[in-house]
């Protein structure tokens, strides 16, 4: 059976309509062959690999092709894209100038169970847990490694749900009556008990670059981390801290060979190196645990790394040089407050990204503030906000693009960076808010790749704000609002920035905000839903 099965057979409804699409359709193919001795095999390995491109592609056919979600355009409907949306246009982090349905509703903390990009990750991550039942229905019993993998992605699509959506569908096989909702706190101890049970299963880990074989699965390290970042954010999913186990399992990554990348080549430094065209193979992977892989002949699409990259560039930050792509969309930039984790004075200088690294002291500092203003005065224009250069695809070292428009940087969606300040946390709330000696080595590790000044120990806010230096645009921020009580809540209006809450000055959001809404469309399909509360 091949993977293409898949285009069209999930519908732009409810997951009801999903799951019943998709088991209609494959029971469509279940026929019994005209010569009795045939017998009908599955292609295990195109079921497989599907579940993987769920996250870094559209659908079958490339940029120009159809979603795999019927009646949703691939670049609304695309993992990466919308986990950016979702995690970082909702913070202190990002903003966005373009006026596309759902944008400035985004900007401005104002989201509804009608949001349409809301409703495009919804979607992915449900079609993706679909491509995961489906596979280990027809493919139960043929490569027991690969089963294992399937079952931590289908964990992982069910952990963003449980993240944004909170109470929401569940189903383990592919279902034609719509599924029970499954309570926050229950489907926490699912995804814990599922990657508990598979994670050994995976493959070992080992540190890989674009040519060895695994390069882009998921081995046992990402169930680790996973884990790690599930126990970190327990409170929140099920009512009960659990540090101890973050440290666990955040130190379980830490000890093993996804190490941090500290190399540099021809002037870029270690953590640019992470970003660029050729981070498959100029060494930066072996801080990669989940790498999803993109190429700009092979794999074309306009919803992963490269929408990370076109939508913060504007034609003017060639001063740094060619990026590597002739698309350049000027959408996404810092809101002030993102700036000065690195300049807390505010008086981040008017340079290009190198000289914007070297005044701030430190490499990760990837802003371009030529011609912009440090305030976003004005949401719907790019300048109005320092531009971000931090994905580029430029190569570090030999060789050169495949594709003069679309690009060969990997995604890492998981890096080993996280479980060092997942540890680092971890160690501060058990030790009553500051680090311990171990857990000032973790940040220390961090601050010293980055060229920067390094402190004897480290409060969980600084650890907060080291965080957002760190993975900033990787799809985190608005996870550790929420943790820290700033996003929605009694303490939202200890932290306001820029437009918060649709006030240029910031503004306060209810506690609810702490979830998005499910879909309307899933909310009327499907009589056993109950939608989230304030919405």
């Amino acid at each position: 059976m091949n993977f293409r099965i898949f285009k069209h057979i999930i519908p732009a409804a409810a997951m009801v309509a999903a799951v019943a699409g998709l088991s209609s359709c494959t029971g469509d193919l279940d026929v019994t062959p005209i010569d009795p001795s045939k017998t009908m095999v599955p292609d295990e390995p195109a079921l497989f690999t599907k579940c993987y491109a769920n996250m870094a592609l559209q659908g079958q056919t490339g940029q120009g092709g159809d979603c795999d979600i019927d009646g949703l355009d691939g670049g609304t409907a695309g993992f990466v894209r919308q986990l950016f949306n979702a995690n970082e246009l909702t913070t202190d982090e990002a903003i966005c100038a373009w006026g596309d349905p759902g944008i400035p509703s985004f900007n401005y903390n104002q989201w509804d169970a009608s949001h349409p990009m809301l409703q495009g990750f919804y979607y992915r991550l449900y079609t993706g847990i679909a491509f995961c039942n489906h596979y280990l229905e027809v493919c139960a019993g043929m490569d027991a490694t690969h089963e294992a993998e399937v079952r931590f992605l289908r964990a992982l699509f069910y952990y963003h749900l449980m993240d944004c959506f909170g109470n929401v569908p569940f189903a383990t096989a592919l279902m034609s009556t719509p599924p029970e909702q499954i309570q926050r706190a229950d489907l926490f101890k699912w995804i814990e008990s599922e990657l508990l049970e598979v994670k050994d299963q995976m493959m070992p880990p080992a540190a890989r670059k674009d040519t060895d074989d695994g390069y882009g699965r998921a081995d046992q390290d990402a169930a680790n981390l996973l884990l790690a970042r599930m126990y970190l954010n327990a409170e929140v999913y099920s009512g009960s801290a659990q540090w101890a186990k973050a440290l666990e399992y955040a130190e379980k990554v830490i000890s093993g060979p996804h190490k941090l990348w500290t190399g540099s080549s021809n002037g870029w430094s270690a953590y640019q190196m992470l970003f660029m065209g050729d981070n498959g193979s100029n060494g930066a992977s072996q801080e990669a645990i989940l790498p999803l892989l993109q190429d700009g002949v092979k794999t074309t699409a306009w919803c992963t790394t490269l929408f990370l990259m076109a939508s913060t560039w504007k034609g003017d930050m060639d001063v740094d040089g060619d990026y590597g792509t002739s698309e350049i969309w000027s959408g996404n930039r810092a809101r002030s407050q993102f700036v000065a984790k690195f300049f807390p004075n505010n008086d981040a200088p008017q340079v290009n990204i190198a000289d914007m690294a070297n005044a701030a002291g430190d490499d990760r500092a990837l802003f371009f503030g030529i011609g912009r203003e440090l305030t976003v005065s004005t949401p719907s224009e790019f300048t109005s906000g320092y531009s971000v250069g931090k994905f580029r695809n430029t190569y570090a070292g030999s060789g050169s693009t495949h594709n003069s428009q679309f690009i060969d940087t990997d995604y890492f969606l998981m890096r080993s960076a996280e479980a060092y300040l997942i540890a680092a946390e971890a160690d501060a709330r058990l030790h009553g808010n500051t680090t311990s000696d171990k857990g000032t080595a973790y940040i220390n590790a961090l601050r010293q790749r980055a060229h920067t000044s390094t402190l004897s120990s480290y409060t969980t806010e600084q650890i907060l704000d080291e965080r957002s230096r760190e993975l900033y645009y990787e799809g985190f921020r608005r996870t550790d609002l929420i943790r820290y009580g700033y996003f929605g809540g009694n303490k939202s209006s200890q932290y306001l920035w820029e437009w918060k809450g649709g006030s240029q000055n910031g503004a306060g959001l209810p506690e609810f905000r702490n979830l998005f809404a499910l879909p309307a469309e899933d909310i009327n399909a499907n009589p056993n839903l109950v939608q989230n509360p304030g919405y």
